[in-house]
């Protein structure tokens, strides 16, 4: 069976189109595109089943793609890569496991911060972040405190030279797993915003839980982070004191150019899998796929999934041209993860009875496109950030 289920994801993936040509992309990142397929097809489609199964943390394949440059992608050491070949990668991962793209989505946004605010000692964990020798966490999230980030409660009370943490995490990738952490604390709760400040916080520092059992993205080690009475010397503040809530933003705003590429990364593995179905499968003594009303869903779901890359593609080249792409990447997240829930269901729905069944990677895809509506900002709170953004004329 198992053999069966990697055949048929080897298929779906090498079958893959892409509107968007190689004239449009260029000889190098086409290039880039193949090389990231052909590590997914051989690397990580033959244990996307196993990992959504078991829901543990791939840890082997994890290192694989570090080997290949993948983890903290556009910081790898001695490469010149951009958001934009960035995007192509997390959809090239995400048609293949959507929990590995977001796993590799996390180290690029920890490169991300060690890399712009980081202390030469912190930025000291690049290199071993980057070769997949040690994982991370990026903790601002609480139960109290999720839509409403600048609400959290952690706090990070002066003593000396150290700072005391006390608080708990919630919904926190990689906290099972994770060497270290970067942990948003109020270190003046009067101020607001102004006073949330990130640190740097190793494990030993801090203790964790059991992963929760997520509906989607099995295998992320999403859970909590303890912190009770944690002592961090003045030198793991992440940036500037009271500066971490900002530092947070501009961090989810490259972490939504990764998971719109990864929603159209999930839609195109849906949509592929239900055009080769659609071909193959026979009613009334012909193929589904001559009756109009499927070729109208698959017409609908072919330019849905193109619509929602071009707005990814855009965020990404203006954030590469050193643009303001908040608005960009908000426009993407919100219309590809709301399309990647609509081309899944179809998707499945094409297949009728077959594509309820789990030996078919189709109720996967559903279960993993739901939560990119979810998370690093509900689509909600998404539509929010776009109407002021359109207020203040600001991109």
């Amino acid at each position: 069976m198992a053999e069966r289920q990697n055949q048929k994801g080897n298929a779906m993936l090498e079958q893959t189109s892409r509107p968007e040509n190689d004239v449009l992309l260029g000889a190098e990142r086409s290039a880039l595109r193949d090389r990231v397929q052909a590590f997914a097809i051989k690397e990580i489609v033959p244990y996307a089943t196993r990992i959504d199964r078991e829901a543990q943390f791939p840890q082997d394949i994890y290192h694989r793609a570090a080997s290949e440059g993948l983890v903290g992608f556009t910081r790898t050491m001695g490469a010149s890569r951009d958001t934009l070949d960035w995007a192509l990668v997390m959809e090239e991962i995400a048609a293949a496991s959507a929990a590995v793209a977001d796993i590799l989505l996390l180290s690029e946004m920890l490169a991300f911060i060690l890399d712009e605010v980081g202390s030469e000692e912190q930025r000291a964990l690049l290199r071993p972040l980057i070769a997949g020798e040690t994982l991370g966490a990026f903790a601002l999230t609480e139960h109290d405190a999720g839509s409403d980030a600048a609400a959290i409660a952690t706090r990070a009370v002066p003593d000396g030279d150290d700072y005391i943490l006390t608080g708990t995490k919630a919904y926190i990738n990689n906290a099972s797993v994770a060497d270290w952490a970067i942990v948003q604390a109020k270190t003046d709760p009067e101020a607001g915003t102004r006073g949330i400040t990130a640190f740097l916080v190793k494990r030993g520092q801090f203790t964790s839980g059991e992963p929760y059992d997520l509906m989607g993205q099995r295998g992320i080690a999403v859970g909590e982070l303890y912190m009770a009475g944690c002592r961090v010397p003045r030198s793991a503040i992440v940036g500037k004191e009271g500066e971490g809530f900002k530092l947070a933003m501009r961090a989810l705003d490259v972490g939504r150019i990764g998971i719109g590429a990864m929603a159209v990364g999930i839609a195109r593995a849906a949509y592929d899998a239900a055009v080769t179905y659609a071909r193959r499968r026979r009613q009334f003594g012909q193929p589904i796929f001559s009756f109009q009303g499927i070729q109208w869903m698959l017409a609908d779901m072919a330019t849905d999934i193109e619509a929602a890359r071009l707005l990814v593609h855009q965020a990404a080249r203006l954030r590469d041209a050193g643009s303001p792409f908040t608005r960009a990447a908000a426009m993407a997240k919100l219309r590809a993860s709301d399309m990647a829930m609509s081309v899944t269901v179809n998707a499945l729905q094409i297949h009728g009875g077959v594509g309820y069944r789990r030996d078919l990677p189709l109720e996967r895809y559903v279960r993993d496109a739901k939560i990119t509506q979810i998370y690093e900002g509900t689509n909600q709170i998404l539509r929010q950030v776009i109407a002021r953004s359109i207020g203040s004329s600001q991109q």
